[in-house]
């Protein structure tokens, strides 16, 4: 399989988890990210679970994939988001 080659078939649903420290904003800053990358993404979606010591939280948003360009974008811009500790 080439490095260009994708196990992905476009468009598609795809999960995308983020976690943040548990803060006001958290979870609007991360949706404003994924609505500049997917304009369809329904934000009444999110899945959030806080962690087991209040101090972290995980949203997972189901982002409508169209392109590895995009995906790729969106992990970046997630990735050097301020608030954002890791996205999966």
């Amino acid at each position: 399989m080439a490095a260009t080659d994708s196990l992905i078939e476009y468009p598609c649903d795809f999960p995308v988890k983020v976690m943040g420290l548990l803060q006001k904003g958290f979870t609007e800053a991360v949706t404003e990210v994924v609505m500049r990358h997917d304009q369809t993404f329904d934000i009444a979606t999110i899945e959030v679970r806080p962690s087991s010591g209040a101090r972290y939280v995980s949203l997972t948003c189901i982002v409508r994939a169209k392109s590895r360009e995009q995906l790729d974008a969106l992990y970046q811009e997630l990735c050097d988001h301020s608030q954002v500790v890791m996205v999966l």
